[in-house]
């Protein structure tokens, strides 16, 4: 078997190396058959079945070959045997050329490449399995793709060569009669005046619509076969139910009332969701009162003498409550009410593309947007089914404070509540399993907070792989063991705070029976207009990822509500070239767009600009003199690529950053705009002086240079 795929390579690679080797191309351009026209139509019509066999073994020698030439072989045949026989014979030597590719990649790659990317090809296989035959045909109808491509990567799938076969003969028809009918009106092109025949001109304009019209019918057949399965009901009681009350569907559902539509929103927990209630606002009280304990220990740096506060840990986390407490009529059932929208408490199941079960009720509905949010990610690690474990979502139940915490996992989550809870005095011991925190970031402020929380005395553990936890059965006392660099550590704590981040929530609610899929990450699977493949259903917010922030839910909500409600008219596609974030430790970690490492990974060039905020004149002032501003461009130009901001309000003064990128403005502008003085937004101005002096024209300052010395005498 193994000597026969290399006989069969052998003779392709031969084949094809010939090919080019004797300058075959140059009879497969519009030129050179043009040229011979006359003298290919006489010879068909001396010897017409000679001509259409000969032309049929070309056709498909070189597409069984993926050589190039099949676009002018095609206007050919329309040329010589005109639209009907030219259309049969392309059509048919096509779909065999292309069948014998496929063939000749499954025979010699398939074994090897399902082996050796096993793991990877399993999501793929099944999605072949199911839906192959219509994917095929989407790729056929729509001629974006080379389609000697599509030939060669379906060889590798477990596909039928019969279903290739068959699907290409139909998925080609509609293209292949467009591009014969373009040829046989290119043949009778003998003047200038011929270019604006009307015929001619109607063969163009179908070349330019046809990629247009099949993408049109495929949706809508994507859409019939999706919907085929389930009844649909004759009247909507409303125009859109949104499954979970986060930020994304408390922003989805607002947008349909605010255009009128009937709305319908269903929680089956709190209003608000996971930031009211668990994330963001919470952890933002808490680590407010943190860094008041920090101010006061730094007293002495603000011209104190001495200062001291005292606190119960109880207290705090009762203030915690009572700031969502007063963000709470935001998100409330009463204030949504107001504005239009029917605000339903129970749990939700979605029964068909037009229907969801709640409390008993069936309601009907023209679309439908799930945003059920995440939740904590649990590891499987041996012995934590004997911890009662916290994460981001129960340890705003804590009323006293943790003597020992570990908390596993340094990302944002960790991060920012390690340091709030070891500023509130609990030794507070942080586990990492990369070898710093926050690996998104860059490494330089990665060490920025490490050297921050160790000032705050956090026992900073990165390189250390969780690997056992452990309770004494006498004393009950809890360790956790890990593996650092090649031995075993063992870590002793009272309390564990899982903060590995969160997972979606897209099971449980009836996708799966209606075969809505999920992705790798365990997101929903969506469109560029985050539609589901129920034409009905969209997702946004953590459930649909990619990102997991508060803002890019209520970002995705617009774009969710939108295409749902008007998507019939104009859909748009979800736009994710400028998204922010910001890690509230201190320093505040914010950042937009590339950083060196994505930069790096991407192979885009670059060029960093730096300023150190201990530069600046308001962080002197405040006794926050730390950090650091870094600005990524386009080498030789001000085209802002991304930026990272370390220190106190980063968050607040990278929007600068955020809404210059979205709207182009470049660093020259930035820096010809007038800062009020003394703020840390002026930072951003001195980044982009440090840029513009790096940039200055030498050439012009030597000649001024000159010039002025010539004006002293």
């Amino acid at each position: 078997m193994r000597l026969s795929r290399l006989v069969l390579a052998a003779i392709i690679l031969l084949l094809i190396v010939a090919f080019f080797a004797l300058d075959l191309t140059q009879y497969f351009t519009l030129d050179f058959l043009k040229s011979r026209q006359a003298g290919l139509e006489e010879y068909f019509r001396a010897n017409p079945l000679r001509t259409a066999l000969i032309y049929f073994g070309v056709y498909i020698a070189v597409t069984g070959l993926s050589l190039p030439g099949a676009a002018v072989l095609t206007l050919v045949g329309g040329a010589i045997f005109g639209l009907l026989w030219g259309t049969v014979i392309v059509s048919f030597a096509s779909s065999i050329g292309a069948t014998l590719a496929f063939l000749a990649s499954r025979f010699m790659f398939r074994d090897w490449v399902q082996q050796r990317f096993r793991a990877n090809l399993e999501a793929i296989n099944r999605g072949v399995e199911r839906d192959g035959p219509f994917y095929l045909f989407t790729l056929r109808l729509v001629p974006y793709f080379p389609f000697f491509v599509i030939n060669l990567v379906m060889g590798l799938t477990p596909m039928r060569t019969a279903t290739f076969y068959v699907v290409s003969q139909v998925g080609m028809l509609a293209g292949t009669l467009v591009f014969v009918n373009a040829g046989s009106e290119l043949a009778r092109i003998d003047s200038a005046s011929d270019l604006i025949s009307p015929t001619l001109l109607t063969a163009f304009v179908l070349l330019g619509l046809f990629p247009l019209l099949a993408k049109k019918f495929i949706d809508a057949l994507r859409s019939r076969r999706a919907l085929r399965a389930f009844p649909r009901p004759k009247k909507f009681d409303r125009n859109l139910i949104v499954i979970g009350a986060g930020s994304a569907g408390l922003v989805a559902a607002y947008i349909a009332a605010a255009v009128r539509a009937k709305v319908t929103l269903i929680e089956k927990h709190k209003m608000g969701g996971d930031c009211l209630n668990t994330g963001c606002v919470p952890s933002k009280a808490l680590l407010r009162s943190a860094k008041f304990v920090a101010q006061v220990h730094r007293a002495q740096n603000l011209g104190m003498r001495k200062a001291s506060v005292e606190f119960d840990f109880a207290d705090v986390m009762q203030r915690v409550q009572r700031v969502i407490k007063a963000v709470e009529p935001h998100d409330s059932v009463e204030r949504y009410s107001s504005l239009g929208v029917e605000c339903v408490i129970g749990e939700a199941r979605i029964v068909s593309p037009w229907a969801v079960e709640v409390g008993g009720r069936t309601l009907t509905t023209r679309n439908i947007i799930v945003a059920a949010g995440a939740g904590p990610l649990v590891p499987r690690i041996p012995g934590l089914d004997k911890i009662d474990y916290l994460t981001s979502d129960t340890v705003w139940e804590l009323r006293e404070r943790p003597k020992r915490l570990v908390v596993l996992g340094g990302g944002p989550i960790g991060s920012e509540l390690a340091q709030g809870f070891a500023r509130l005095g609990a030794k507070v011991i942080l586990v990492e399993q990369a070898d710093r925190l926050l690996i998104r970031e860059d490494p330089e402020f990665s060490t920025m907070v490490i050297d921050s929380f160790q000032a705050d005395g956090i026992d900073v553990r990165v390189g250390h792989t969780a690997v056992e936890f452990r309770v004494d059965g006498s004393s009950g006392a809890k360790s956790l063991v890990c593996e650092y660099a090649g031995s075993r550590v063992t870590i002793e704590f009272d309390q564990l705070l899982l903060a590995l981040g969160r997972r979606a929530n897209s099971t449980g609610y009836g996708l799966q029976e209606l075969g809505i899929g999920t992705t790798r990450a365990g997101t929903i699977e969506v469109n560029e207009y985050l539609q589901t493949r129920i034409p009905t259903i969209y997702a946004c917010g953590d459930v649909a990822g990619p990102y997991q922030f508060t803002h890019t839910a209520s970002h995705q909500a617009w774009y969710a509500a939108v295409n749902s409600l008007f998507g019939t008219f104009r859909r748009f596609k979800a736009d994710y070239s400028v998204i922010p974030w910001c890690t509230f430790t201190d320093p505040e970690v914010a950042r937009v767009g590339l950083n060196e490492l994505e930069a790096k990974q991407k192979g885009i060039a670059y060029e960093v600009t730096r300023y150190e905020v201990d530069d600046l004149d308001r962080a002197i002032a405040d006794e926050e003199a730390h950090g650091q501003v870094k600005v990524l461009t386009v080498p030789g130009k001000d085209r802002i690529l991304g930026v990272t901001i370390a220190g106190a309000r980063a968050g607040d003064y990278i929007i600068e950053y955020i809404a210059a990128m979205r709207h182009g403005i470049g660093l020259n502008k930035i820096l010809s705009t007038i800062h009020i003085y003394p703020t840390f937004a002026e930072a951003n101005k001195f980044a982009a002086g440090v840029w513009k002096r790096a940039h200055a024209p030498q050439g012009a300052l030597r000649f001024l240079e000159k010039y002025h010395n010539w004006r002293r005498g």
